[in-house]
Formats: structure tokens, C-alpha cells, sequence
């Protein structure tokens, strides 16, 4: 390896320790003035050879979407999730079972949503998962009323460690919450009952318990979350991006 290339590898390994987020091809390229900015099969090069360098090493590059970032490898993550000191977010069945149908069925309108799930959809759910920015709507259903169409984010994929939509496991049918609650890797609450499917839609039993705040859990209660990138995530997610 020359001067030159290992030198753009080390910016490229610098640029993406530190930038908290993907980065795109693009994005690199703009690091660099116009007169000494690299070809793109260059910066190709450099970010292949950066992989392979950290095949023995506790850090590892990942590509999210059209972006590339540095993280911690998962099998490491039982230890830096100890250096987090934030209480883990417990997640709802209800809210679950939603985040599983948007990524799997979208675009669907909360109407969609409902049927599939036989109940109510909680507008805090949908309130809680765009504020996390895995879910956005991406437009509305020509028919009458015209509602909302909701689909996934690249926030989504960078949060579940996926290149695109097509990692996701595949699920033939979205109704053992268990096994959609394995697959997304994020632990539940043991002491949350499923709804009902016999329950109405809009029933008042459902949306008090959809819209009950997830908050002030019990540590042993909690289960397991994953912060923004650059900081440590707890032992059951994919992988844990590198914390400087």
C-alpha cells in the first residue's frame, strides 16, 4: 500500500469515527478540496481495505443504506453496554407489533395497521416511533379521506444494523409477537399480556393500554435499547457503533 492510499484510508477511518452517522460516498468525497479529491474507486480502495483491517479487531465497518459507519462488533457488545448509564427503554407489545408491520408491509395506513391487529392503534404509539425517527409518512392512500401512508426510515435501518429493507427476516405472518420481538432483537416485557384479538378496535381496554406512558419501569423490568450511533449499545442488539 503506497503513502497516498494509506493516508486516505486514515481520513476515511478519522471521518467516520467521529461523524455519529452513515456516511456516504459522497459525503467522504466532499471532505477533500476540489485539487487532491480522491476518484470514487479510490475512496472504494480505502474503505475496502479498512474492512479488512478490522477483521481481527474489536471495530467493524458496516454498510447502513448508501452509507458506511465504524461499530463496535456484536460480540463485544455484553461489555460496552456497561459503560451506558442511561435505563433502558421498555417496549410494548403494542408498539412492536406496529414498528413489525410498517417494516414489513409498507406503506400501510394506521387503518391497515388495525385490521391486522385486530385493535385500536394508539396515536402515541405512532407519535413515539416517528419521534425515534424509525417511522415517517411517506403519503397518503387515494381513497376517500385520504390517510396518512407510513413506511420506515433510514433511522430504522441504521438503529437495526440493515443495508436495506431486504435484510430484514423473512415472516411469513406478523401475529406470534414473540417471534417478531426475536427476530427485531429487542427483548419484551414478560409482564405485558398480548391483546386480545377478539377485542374491537378502539375498544377502551386496548387504548388505555397502547396508551400507556413507557416510562418508570423497574430496572428488571426494562429491556434492551440502542442509543444513537457512536454510543454504546445494550447486549442485545446487532452491534454497537464505536464510542471515541
Amino acid at each position: 500500500m503506497t503513502d497516498t492510499n494509506s493516508e486516505l484510508k486514515n481520513i476515511v477511518e478519522a471521518a467516520l469515527l467521529v461523524a455519529g452517522v452513515p456516511l456516504t460516498l459522497d459525503k467522504l468525497l466532499s471532505l477533500f478540496p476540489e485539487g487532491s479529491r480522491p476518484e470514487r474507486d479510490e475512496l472504494r480502495t480505502a474503505l475496502d481495505q479498512l474492512a479488512a483491517e478490522c477483521e481481527h479487531r474489536g471495530i467493524e465497518l458496516q454498510r447502513i443504506d448508501q452509507g458506511y459507519r465504524l461499530q463496535t462488533k456484536q460480540k463485544y457488545a455484553e461489555w460496552i453496554a456497561r459503560l451506558s448509564e442511561e435505563r433502558p427503554v421498555r417496549y410494548s407489545r403494542a408498539l412492536l407489533e406496529t414498528l413489525a408491520i410498517i417494516a414489513y408491509r409498507q406503506p400501510v395506513t394506521r387503518g391497515e395497521i388495525e385490521d391486522i391487529r385486530g385493535v385500536a392503534v394508539s396515536s402515541e404509539i405512532i407519535k413515539t416511533l416517528q419521534g425515534r425517527d424509525w417511522v415517517r409518512q411517506v403519503g397518503t392512500r387515494d381513497v376517500p379521506g385520504r390517510p396518512a401512508l407510513y413506511g420506515t426510515t433510514r433511522g430504522f435501518l441504521e438503529h437495526f444494523n440493515l443495508k436495506g429493507l431486504d435484510e430484514l427476516p423473512p415472516l411469513a405472518e406478523l401475529r406470534d409477537v414473540d417471534k417478531i420481538a426475536a427476530e427485531l432483537n429487542l427483548r419484551l416485557p414478560v409482564d405485558e399480556p398480548l391483546p386480545d384479538p377478539e377485542a374491537p378496535a378502539g375498544s377502551e381496554e386496548t387504548s388505555e393500554r397502547e396508551a400507556a406512558p413507557e416510562s418508570d419501569v423497574p430496572d428488571h423490568e426494562a429491556s434492551a435499547d440502542a442509543t444513537a450511533p457512536l454510543e454504546a449499545r445494550a447486549d442485545d442488539d446487532h452491534s454497537t457503533p464505536a464510542k471515541l
